[in-house]
């Protein structure tokens, strides 16, 4: 188990969940023979906290998360998903409806092989996959079409497919 997830506890946060490009790429470093942290820039933690959807609060544990784990080599993202519908028009152009969950947001992620959650749980690894595993495990990247837009798509596989290049592209 990884030293992020052999610390959870650490986290603190409601409803969260290791998600997205780290699960992705470990697993697509794993299948390709890469070094661990291959391409990886950033480690994304998604909670959920409607209580307090104040960018304040979300930077104040962001600061928090990154101390705690100053020790790994890889940036920790961390978002309140409770808020995203509160920038996500500013910076893609549309507006979203909020979600009403963690794993809600999960299943809104730009590609089945990346919109994967794992957190600890009952003595192993709870998992979050709506669309499955299939596509992760078998290096496929496909759009998940229900948020975003073909131009998002498509940056992500030019920089995937350059890091990744034995990734099978499924086109838009």
């Amino acid at each position: 188990m990884s030293p992020l997830l052999r610390r959870w506890h650490d986290i603190a946060l409601p409803d969260a969940w290791l998600v997205a490009g780290a699960i992705a790429q470990t697993v697509w470093n794993h299948a390709f023979a890469f070094p661990l942290v291959h391409g990886i820039n950033d480690i994304d933690i998604v909670y959920f906290d409607a209580s307090d959807l104040s960018e304040e609060a979300e930077a104040d544990h962001a600061a928090r998360i990154q101390v705690a784990f100053s020790d790994l080599p890889i940036w920790i993202d961390v978002k309140n998903e409770a808020r995203v519908h509160l920038w996500y028009e500013a910076k893609f152009g549309y507006p979203i409806e909020p979600y009403i969950s963690t794993t809600d947001a999960i299943a809104t992620f730009p590609t089945t092989a990346t919109a994967v959650g794992i957190r600890p749980g009952d003595g192993g690894l709870e998992l979050c996959a709506p669309f499955g595993l299939s596509d992760l495990l078998g290096g496929i990247v496909r759009a998940n079409t229900r948020q975003i837009t073909r131009e998002v798509y498509e940056r992500k596989v030019d920089r995937w497919i350059n890091v990744w290049p034995n990734l099978t592209v499924v086109k838009w």
